[in-house]
């Protein structure tokens, strides 16, 4: 038995409106073409789907059954086209986000949250678990965005700059290197360096300064949260390299002081990676520029 969804429709036409003629024009063809269409039916099935002779018109048992199959599939089917034409138009679709900037996840929600009203119909989520495997993983199309401060040169990526930060040292009040207008690698050889638990290639202060001139601090203890890591700071138990626009944003009441990394301090930027091939779709260009838009916001506190 071969059912095609015209014999669905087929079947709901003609129980919504009662007879042959109304449903054919329904349906858009020949009140013949539809008779035609209800014995091929009767053939395949080898069961009648109307009792004849009957106004308005009326399934049988075996026409009920295949109208309860119309009434349940039929929606799920108008359901899936219209997803697919929201996928065609851009209206629809898929954002999952990987973070290599641990630091970046309080910055990103406000992003989503106006990125939501304004395309309900995009799946959005962020996979933390892969922050530390996060290109691979858009590339085999795992995730759709990474923000990432590494651009790599990758076939099929693209890396779109968000916005340019500085690290900058935290130590407590009072601290000896707090008279130093800026600090340089080797004034971390005896400090405990607080840090967020991530791989120390994805730390600014390892990248773009210890690594670099092969000098390794005397600890260093991790911290997940930036609030924390300013209350440790302030109280003594170590020193940090923050991004400048979370120190101002978390705005902790505490004693501590902020310096340069370097004489001519250390710049770094921030970069949305995505796929090349998505470049068409448009809520992923405005979730960018959504975030251009947040880090002003951050810049300017």
């Amino acid at each position: 038995m071969h059912i095609e969804f015209r014999h669905l429709r087929t079947i709901k036409a003609i129980h919504d409106t009662g007879g042959l003629g109304r449903a054919a024009d329904m349906l858009g063809i020949t009140q013949s073409a539809l008779s035609h269409q209800i014995k091929g039916i009767e053939d395949q099935a080898g069961v009648e789907l109307f009792v004849r002779r009957t106004k308005p018109l009326r399934l049988s048992a075996a026409g009920m059954k295949l109208l309860a199959a119309a009434e349940r599939i039929l929606p799920q089917v108008a359901a899936l086209e219209a997803e697919f034409d929201g996928l065609v138009a851009g209206k629809a679709g898929r954002l999952h986000i990987a973070i290599e900037c641990h630091a970046c996840f309080e910055w990103l929600m406000p992003v989503l949250d106006q990125f939501r009203k304004a395309w309900p119909e995009v799946d959005v989520d962020i996979r933390p678990g892969l922050a530390f495997e996060a290109l691979p993983a858009l590339i085999r199309e795992e995730v759709d965005l990474v923000v990432s401060s590494d651009p790599e040169d990758l076939p099929g990526v693209g890396f779109t700059p968000i916005f340019d930060y500085e690290p900058i040292f935290v130590a407590p009040a009072g601290h000896p290197l707090a008279q130093k207008p800026y600090v340089e690698a080797a004034d971390f050889v005896d400090q405990t360096l607080i840090t967020y638990p991530v791989d120390r290639h994805r730390l600014d202060v390892f990248n773009a300064l210890l690594t670099p001139a092969k000098v390794e601090p005397l600890a260093v203890r991790q911290v997940e949260l930036t609030a924390m890591i300013l209350l440790l700071v302030a109280s003594n138990r170590g020193v940090a390299v923050l991004p400048d626009w979370v120190v101002r944003q978390v705005r902790y009441n505490a004693d501590y002081i902020t310096r340069p990394l370097t004489a001519d301090g250390v710049t770094k930027r921030l970069y949305a990676a995505t796929r090349t091939a998505d470049d068409g779709l448009p809520f992923m260009s405005h979730v960018v520029r959504l975030a251009r838009q947040e880090a002003v916001k951050l810049q300017r506190a």
